[in-house]
């Protein structure tokens, strides 16, 4: 079958297929990866009808891959557990030049996070920021006030409190925070939406030991996702088994849990349908993973809220 695939040899980058060489109704002899190497469908899967091979060459750049990639390989598990030893020194954040900080004024309420970045340390710990933004302006800080701070490094997210030791306009703007009170993890969930373009392998029903199907994840929140099918996956309530792989910065992690379907939008006749999922079955690494994934998108984003995704 399919004789017209030329093989690749060891090492070589995935062929390109075409639509006629990619079979309906009959299991794949290969796995089919995107052109960043994603993969989209295991060998043996099955294409249920033309329109879900339309939608894989409309949504993505469909190649014939190798080996199958292996929920227990290297990548998978290089998110990092969290360090669960308290407290903990601004060292042990592993924070960078430019990583993203949320400042609140009213510490330990519900007021709005405003971003900001890290663009220094002192060796006493004194931190460096580009001035938190309200409303696309500068935030009016006082020096004397303590501000609640959530930081964003590459393996997990902190809060904690500093206070504002100075507020500069020369040579630039940037504030100068005191060293951090008490750094804990930041454990509750938080409901910000980035878009995104992830390619997710889904399965009907809570269990089974495959995927059937493939989707497109536009909008991505810690909590869960806006998937894109090329049919309605079920109802409201139904559950599906979903596996995608995050890639950011410092991460590349497979992530594989079950979601529930919170809506669903109905295109017209033989269009795609978007439906409303949340994960219900993260573990520890994969919801660090999900939140990094997402804070590193949060360049357009002026605050953040308490919630559901």
């Amino acid at each position: 079958m399919n004789e017209d695939i030329v093989e690749s040899p060891v090492g070589a980058a995935p062929a390109a297929l075409t639509l006629d060489t990619v079979p309906v109704g009959t299991p794949l002899d290969w796995p089919v990866v995107d052109s960043d190497g994603t993969l989209l469908f295991d060998a043996g899967a099955i294409l249920a009808g033309v329109e879900e091979r339309k939608f894989l060459f409309d949504n993505f750049r469909p190649h014939r891959g190798g080996a199958p990639d292996l929920p227990g390989s290297a990548a998978a598990g290089a998110a990092a557990k969290p360090d669960p030893s308290e407290p903990l020194s601004v060292k042990e954040m592993h924070l960078t030049i430019g990583a993203l900080v949320g400042v609140r004024q009213q510490i330990g309420s519900a007021a709005p996070m405003h971003p900001c970045r890290i663009i220094g340390f002192a060796p006493n710990e004194t931190l460096f920021t580009t001035p938190p933004l309200f409303e696309g302006k500068p935030l009016q800080l006082g020096v004397g006030e303590n501000v609640e701070i959530v930081a964003i490094a590459s393996h997990a997210v902190f809060r904690f409190v500093c206070t504002v030791e100075a507020v500069c306009q020369l040579p630039f703007d940037y504030v100068v925070l005191s060293k951090p009170g008490v750094i804990r993890r930041l454990r509750e969930r938080k409901s910000i939406r980035v878009r995104a373009r992830l390619a997710v392998r889904y399965g009907i029903g809570e269990t089974g030991e495959s995927y059937e199907g493939l989707g497109l994840a536009k909008g991505v929140s810690a909590l869960g996702m806006s998937l894109t099918a090329s049919w309605v996956l079920g109802q409201v309530g139904d559950r599906l088994r979903v596996a995608f792989r995050l890639k950011s910065k410092d991460l590349d992690t497979l992530v594989e849990t079950s979601a529930v379907i919170r809506n669903v939008q109905k295109g017209l006749p033989g269009e795609p349908a978007v439906h409303g999922i949340e994960f219900d079955r993260l573990d520890t690494a994969q919801q660090m993973a999900m939140k990094v994934f997402v804070f590193d998108r949060q360049d357009d984003v002026l605050y953040w809220t308490n919630g559901g995704k």
